[in-house]
């Protein structure tokens, strides 16, 4: 870059969800690099971002969320669009959204005139039953200027069903925080689980998550090792998963007897995410949809196996033998892949495979893969 750049960052959330990590870590890594980035978020529970970052943030108070989730969006993107109404609020060269809520009022701030252009990653693209949902979720791409993603499969996606052309940055993990080194001794206490193999899920209980599947893959896991343990941790979300939530408490409460081995322990606090890692024997991560999946390189830097869909993106990052792979649509692939995670021999090779491929996934270089587009959304054509 000519010069210092000052980057006005925009996630839809202070809670810890993939996007929002990533734009954390984004913000964070460009500080780095010498520029001024501001991290933006609205922020209902007024707790700040679940994780103090090291670049300025500021966490925009709104109203608690409402029933209806559409009427809640709309009111986010509102709340956006007042805060940055003040000048002294627009004081950037750059505007970078990450999700629909903040891409729509960086839409209409551009349609005002207030800003010139902004950018837009695209993490992945949701499918709503409501129309007026999808309709913002499609605005809040079509509107901007300069579009990045993390994974070539919606790199992909972009160009094939809206004829855009955007960077795919890829992701990163911090390999000093998640280490194999990490002491997990006062989390283990905390969380006081019976012993045994210990398998992990992060996200919750969504069906992007295939949470119901993983779930009846436990099941079957159980019926060889009586003594297996199944971790789901997170959950915070904007969006509505009751009925799916619902079919989950009834499956779970089916297992009887196995239902004591499932403990849902709600979002976990970010400063013990690298001891959960090492807490578990396996991460699971048998999704069907996801932007890149975070979630698998912090796992495999903490040197834990990871057992993951064998779909795009994973299969476009890992290689053949960097995971266990599994076949999302079958709980019996899963459990398969569960079962051979506690195979020595297999574990071996995963976890140092898993190790060569955190290290090779730093956040300085997808900052730095920002910095040409960055640069074309100043020039005279775009301003």
């Amino acid at each position: 870059m000519s010069r210092p750049l000052r980057i006005a960052m925009l996630a839809h959330s202070t809670n810890p969800r993939g996007g929002v990590v990533h734009a954390m870590q984004l913000s964070e890594a460009l500080c780095r690099l010498g520029h001024e980035v501001v991290l933006h978020a609205p922020d209902a529970a007024g707790k700040g971002f679940f994780r103090t970052p090291s670049c300025r943030a500021v966490c925009i108070p709104v109203a608690p969320a409402l029933p209806d989730m559409t009427a809640t969006v709309e009111q986010r993107i509102a709340n956006y669009v007042t805060y940055f109404e003040s000048p002294a609020a627009r004081d950037f060269d750059l505007f970078h959204a990450h999700d629909g809520i903040s891409g729509n009022a960086l839409a209409t701030l551009k349609e005002r005139g207030s800003i010139p252009t902004f950018a837009r990653t695209v993490h992945h693209i949701d499918s709503f039953s409501d129309p007026r949902l999808m309709a913002l979720q499609d605005r809040s791409i079509e509107r901007a200027d300069a579009f990045f993603t993390v994974s070539a499969l919606w790199q992909r996606e972009l160009a094939g069903r809206r004829a855009i052309a955007a960077i795919n940055v890829g992701n990163g993990v911090d390999t000093v925080r998640f280490s194999p080194t990490v002491d997990a001794t006062d989390l283990a206490a905390h969380l006081d689980l019976p012993p045994g193999p210990v398998f992990l899920a992060v996200g919750g209980v969504e069906a992007r998550k295939n949470t119901l599947a993983m779930l009846e893959a436990f099941r079957q896991v159980r019926a060889i090792r009586p003594d297996a343990q199944f971790v789901i941790a997170g959950g915070a979300s904007l969006l509505d998963h009751g009925d799916y939530q619902s079919v989950f408490r009834e499956k779970l409460s089916a297992l009887g007897e196995h239902a004591a081995a499932v403990h849902l322990i709600g979002t976990v606090a970010d400063s013990d995410m690298p001891a959960l890692y090492r807490v578990a024997d396996t991460l699971v991560f048998a999704s069907v949809k996801e932007g890149f999946g975070l979630v698998v390189l912090e796992a495999m830097a903490s040197g834990t196996p990871a057992v993951v869909s064998s779909i795009p993106p994973f299969t476009e990052y890992l290689g053949d033998e960097d995971a266990i792979w599994c076949d999302p649509g079958h709980p019996a692939s899963i459990a398969e892949g569960m079962a051979l995670s506690l195979v020595e021999p297999v574990r071996m090779r995963v976890v140092a495979r898993g190790l060569a491929v955190a290290a090779r996934h730093g956040w300085e270089a997808t900052a730095a893969a920002h910095l040409v587009p960055y640069e074309r959304l100043l020039e005279p054509a775009h301003a």
